[in-house]
């Protein structure tokens, strides 16, 4: 005959994969299986009486939020009797973080008083594999393989929501485009791998060249845009001739010791009343093929806030 007394459901309990403990209202540890030992590291020994307010497994959410002193899902559930799930890490004996998922119930006496809970947590590994491919994802569909900054989707969303905030609140913005000098002739000379090496290389100095607040991203090609925030023409002139003063500073070793020297052509111009992203873009086209006609490495911008319809003047930025 099986018996059913506390030792068959310790037993019972000790041989599940899950980990188990369950604690008084004051939170205080009253029981530990080896399931939890096994994912925690610590035995029953070190944990009975202890209390998990303690902050021993240093509960935190994926956010980062710790939970053992303030959040606690076991607390809560004491508190309110209502049953709770949750994907959250701890840290085991060892220092590493573990992912797991915890279900909370209230422990009931006989009349129904709240008496603690239960927390049963398992192995989140596989959730949290599925979390990070799917962040991953998210974020391969706004990058470039290639340079890993912003693609061309990633840029017109962030061009569309800055000619709204444009037109709502008169935020000034400027856009920039340009592209490397002679690609096509690196591609020739030194082969296409040399040339992916040129795009990240310029993709890298774009980004350091210009200020955290601006976006900078791959339009396709070699060519890129740039989406500066807040500026005037001067800041604007600014901002594109260092960029391009960076450009031609570097220089990309290439196959047998040859060195590769890099250098863009720029067009850049401010937005303007009733402007779309369309004209934008053919408007800055327009001004980076004005530098490239004058030689390349150079960029050319609007000279001042003119309405680009009514005729805009054109000044030329030579760098080197």
């Amino acid at each position: 005959m099986i018996s059913t007394g506390q030792s068959f459901y310790k037993d019972l309990l000790d041989h599940m994969s899950d980990g188990v403990y369950f604690v008084d209202r004051d939170r205080k540890i009253l029981y530990w299986n080896e399931g939890a030992f096994r994912l925690s590291g610590y035995t029953s020994h070190e944990l009975l009486g202890r209390s998990c307010h303690d902050n021993i497994l240093c509960h935190v959410d994926y956010e980062g939020k710790g939970l053992c002193l303030n959040g606690c899902p076991l607390s809560k559930t004491i508190q309110d009797g209502e049953a709770r799930e949750a994907h959250l890490l701890l840290r085991n004996k060892q220092g590493r973080r573990v992912p797991i998922m915890v279900r909370v119930r209230p422990l009931r006496d006989a009349d129904g008083t709240i008496t603690g809970a239960v927390e049963i947590f398992s192995d989140d590994s596989a959730h949290t594999e599925v979390r990070r491919k799917a962040e991953a994802m998210k974020r391969l569909a706004f990058l470039d393989h290639l340079t890993e900054i912003p693609n061309r989707r990633f840029l017109k969303m962030s061009l569309d929501t800055a000619l709204v905030e444009y037109k709502v609140h008169s935020d000034a913005f400027g856009l920039v485009v340009f592209d490397l000098d002679k690609f096509k002739t690196i591609n020739d000379t030194f082969g296409h791998e040399c040339g992916d090496r040129a795009l990240q290389l310029v993709a890298k100095t774009a980004v350091g060249s210009l200020r955290s607040t601006d976006v900078v991203g791959r339009w396709g090609g070699d060519e890129f845009l740039a989406l500066i925030r807040n500026v005037d023409h001067k800041i604007l002139t600014v901002l594109v001739e260092r960029c391009v003063s960076m450009m031609a500073s570097i220089a990309l070793p290439g196959p047998d010791g040859a060195v590769v020297p890099l250098s863009i052509s720029a067009g850049a111009t401010l937005a303007h009343p009733g402007d779309t992203a369309e004209e934008l873009i053919r408007a800055a086209d327009a001004l980076m093929y004005k530098s490239k006609k004058n030689g390349g490495n150079r960029a050319t911008t609007e000279d001042g806030p003119v309405k680009k319809s009514c005729g805009s003047t054109l000044v030329s930025i030579n760098v080197g």
